[in-house]
């Protein structure tokens, strides 16, 4: 994939996944790995910004003799996630209908 993927939309990504449950940030970069071409030194930042945007809180569990830092979704994440949801419905539908793919 040669396009460029907005960091709004890397954002509504990260959140997505955190709607659904708690996760650490290597598991968040892999999940988003499995479907964007992206690198792991893109995620973090990602993360960084969030989190400082308090969209996202965090947490931390030992495991292995370390700490592992999870990340878990606000209230302010999931109105964010609704209106990046529909920011990005509205959005695809213009681009289907420029690209001649409108629904039948």
């Amino acid at each position: 994939m040669e396009i460029q993927i907005p960091s709004l939309l890397l954002d509504g990504t990260v959140l997505a996944l955190l709607n659904q449950e708690d996760l650490y940030g290597y598991i968040i970069t892999k999940n988003v790995q499995e479907r964007l071409p992206i690198s792991e030194s893109t995620m973090y930042p990602v993360l960084r910004r969030l989190r400082k945007n308090e969209l996202l809180e965090t947490y931390d569990i030992p495991f292995e003799g370390r700490m592992r830092r999870y990340y878990r979704i606000t209230s302010d994440g999931k109105d964010e996630l609704k209106k990046i949801t529909e920011d990005w419905k509205n959005f695809r539908q213009i681009i289907d209908e420029m690209l001649g793919e409108k629904d039948e």
